[in-house]
């Protein structure tokens, strides 16, 4: 499936969960199932942002954007990261204005089906994002699978938190158990921020894939033909979206042709490309004993 059809699919799921958390928060009048209630509408918004953001980055390169529009979708989860934020604090102020004046919790046995299997519908989509955001490295369809896998845990965690009240009377537990769902939906907020802010200013790539770029330079470096001496230098790597880039220098023997020399970085973008999906390599051929100009930057005035 693709991403955008995932993200229609979150879409409706946000529509679903919001009528059967708003109905169970109304009629428990708990806050805790109310706190999770609105962040179902943060969902919905973050869907349908990132459906418009995954249609941006998907558009080819033009003249305008050469390099393609792939870093759209960490405006997504930044988006989304945002509007977590604010639910949050609406949550945390809604809940200590309750906690200075508890209200008991009514229809406890219809609120907590309805949050249950709510939570089971999220649970079901994040399992999928997550599997599809692997395959089509996709940051955005992540981060909406890691929001609604905050959303299954507060739900777990109110459910458990309304059981509590019932048995033990305490009214107070409700509004804080509310609050305590609000920090951690404000840390999840914050690490999505963070994590976006990290992929705009082209961040290198993971560990696992620089690994295996340079375990193939390695390689291509041992089995040089005719025991030429190749080496490789100037290493620099960028993630833009489902997007990756590296760029490096190859030194080879002063003598090779220039055919012979190209055919083997050919071999060697191929190999890259095939052992990091998604990669474009830029490989600059230089001769041995030739290093290029390195580029020095001005201080700031």
């Amino acid at each position: 499936m693709t991403p955008k059809r995932l993200l229609q699919l979150s879409i409706a799921v946000a529509l679903v969960t919001i009528v059967l958390k708003g109905i169970a928060g109304y009629v428990t009048n708990s806050m805790g199932l109310i706190s999770d209630a609105m962040e179902s509408f943060v969902n919905l918004a973050s869907a349908m942002f990132a459906l418009a953001m995954v249609t941006i980055a998907a558009r080819p390169a033009d003249e305008n954007h050469p390099y393609g529009h792939h870093k759209a979708e960490y405006f997504s989860s930044g988006f989304e990261g945002i509007l977590i934020v604010g639910a949050a604090l609406a949550i945390l102020w809604v809940s200590i204005v309750r906690l200075r004046s508890p209200q008991p919790i009514e229809q406890i046995g219809w609120g907590l089906l309805l949050s249950i299997v709510s939570s089971g519908f999220n649970a079901a989509l994040a399992w999928v994002l997550f599997r599809a955001a692997k395959v089509h490295r996709s940051i955005a369809l992540e981060a909406d699978g890691r929001h609604l896998v905050t959303d299954v845990w507060t739900s777990v965690a109110v459910v458990v938190g309304i059981v509590a009240v019932h048995f033990t009377g305490w009214l107070w537990l409700d509004p804080v158990l509310a609050i305590g769902v609000a920090l951690n939906i404000l840390r999840e907020g914050a690490h999505l921020v963070w994590r976006s802010s990290q992929g705009l200013m082209d961040a290198a790539l993971p560990p696992e894939s620089r690994a295996a770029v340079q375990a193939t330079l390695d390689r291509f470096a041992a089995q040089s033909p005719d025991g030429a001496q190749l080496r490789f230098d100037d290493l620099v790597t960028r993630s833009a979206g489902q997007r990756l880039f590296a760029d490096l220098h190859m030194h080879a023997p002063g003598d090779w042709t220039l055919e012979r020399a190209a055919g083997l970085r050919d071999a060697l973008e191929q190999a890259l490309m095939d052992a990091v999906p998604g990669l474009r390599v830029t490989i600059q051929l230089l001769p041995l004993g030739m290093e290029a100009r390195a580029v020095q930057l001005a201080p700031n005035a």
